[in-house]
């Protein structure tokens, strides 16, 4: 992990940037596709969502949260992917999903710069580490 400043701009710049977008959600679906088949299964899927801990803790703190709210938020979660709802999730789902999350959060950024506590490989790294990267050349 690490403390990163970034801003709306810094997420929109990523998601416009196909190749680099691109490259970012193939890498992070294969990761996620543990079984290979192309697909991301809700099992596949609930794993990387139980690990972001988003729900489990407050400011760092663990919280104890009822198991029943969270299996509905990551079966609604789920279903936010699953665009076609054939119970499973696609690399075009997969791809259009994070996309919208992202420029969602960007939105609700606004143009203020924002120190966050990012986890190594996550999207909004990737983005922080391709912003740099370009002002570094």
């Amino acid at each position: 992990m690490s403390v990163e400043v970034l801003d709306s701009a810094t997420i929109v710049n990523f998601v416009e940037d196909e190749e680099a977008f691109n490259v970012s959600i193939r890498d992070r679906f294969a990761h996620l596709d543990t079984d290979h088949d192309g697909l991301l299964s809700y099992a596949e899927l609930l794993k990387e969502l139980q690990s972001l801990r988003v729900f489990e803790t407050h400011f760092g703190i663990d919280v104890k949260t009822d198991p029943k709210e969270l299996a509905h938020v990551y079966s609604s979660l789920f279903v936010q992917f699953d665009h076609d709802s054939n119970g499973t999730v696609d690399l075009k789902e997969f791809k259009a999903e994070t996309k919208s999350m992202m420029l969602a959060m960007a939105n609700g950024m606004g143009f203020l710069p924002v120190q966050m506590v990012l986890e190594e490989g996550s999207f909004l790294k990737k983005a922080v580490e391709r912003e740099s990267n370009k002002l570094a050349a």
